[in-house]
């Protein structure tokens, strides 16, 4: 399988950052805020340097961009980049909803190929590798096959939803859940736990990354509003465009009915 040593270590990574997790949690922790509404705690910063050794030890001539770490000035002139997000959900494991994951992502041409998304209170392990297709604890994985919109269960931003982001959409989904982090969101996609992500609010290249593979190899796809497909190790890590993750019918039907309701407004304003 390609991929095998970087998988191997990512999974190594993984697990070492959720158990450092899994202690501050079951133990209690400092957290404070980077910026209003931007938690983190001191579980992230150890988790995000327990990763960075492992990556750094192991492929010391890649770049690492993470959430938790100062930027690497050189990485989008390295051949392959490590995305990381140490703890996606730092919110949910404030408030002791354990719906947050440990994110590491291998990117080659601006395009990951390694995977991991890991919930350590779970312990579940999601990951995949650029044509090795999706497995959730060793178990191969496979997207929903739902094909309706109105059938599909949404899995959505819990935060979205309680800041009524979702009003817009309402009757469109068969269903909506919510759940914490965006990197959990997108491995339950990948896993067909849940039919269909909608996501409207910024996020940033560690959030996603590893689950935008894990979704791809598992016979999906991760894409913004207009259809497009995200690209990563961009001088720009912020994504500001709305995301929708799951089968390639529900992406289209989505987006078809965004654009139909985007041009009724646009006669009924004139």
């Amino acid at each position: 399988m390609a991929f095998q040593r970087e998988l191997s270590v990512a999974l190594a990574a993984a697990r070492e950052a959720g158990a450092i997790i899994r202690r501050h949690y079951d133990g209690g922790t400092r957290i404070w805020e980077k910026g209003e509404g931007d938690p983190v705690s001191l579980a992230d910063l150890e988790a995000d340097e327990a990763i960075g050794r492992q990556l750094r030890t192991a492929f010391p001539d890649d770049a690492i961009l993470s959430e938790e770490s100062e930027a690497d000035g050189g990485r989008l002139g390295r051949a392959r980049v490590w995305i990381v997000d140490p703890m996606d959900g730092t919110k949910e494991f404030a408030r002791r909803i354990p719906e947050f994951a440990v994110s590491i992502a291998l990117v080659e041409s601006e395009r990951p190929v390694v995977g991991v998304v890991y919930n350590p209170i779970a312990d579940v392990c999601v990951w995949a590798t650029h044509g090795g297709g999706t497995f959730r604890d060793g178990e191969r994985v496979r997207i929903s096959q739902c094909t309706r919109l109105e059938d599909a269960v949404v899995v959505a931003s819990r935060s979205e939803i309680e800041r009524g982001e979702f009003d817009r959409f309402s009757g469109w989904f068969g269903g909506l859940r919510p759940v914490g982090s965006i990197a959990w969101k997108l491995a339950c996609i990948a896993s067909g736990d849940g039919d269909f992500n909608v996501s409207v609010a910024p996020k940033n290249e560690w959030d996603v990354c590893a689950g935008d593979l894990l979704v791809r190899e598992a016979g999906g796809i991760y894409a913004d509003f207009d259809g497009s497909p995200r690209r990563y190790n961009q001088a720009e890590v912020g994504i500001r465009a709305g995301m929708g993750a799951g089968p390639r019918a529900l992406v289209a039907a989505f987006n078809a009915r965004q654009r139909t309701r985007s041009r009724e407004r646009s006669v009924s304003d004139r």
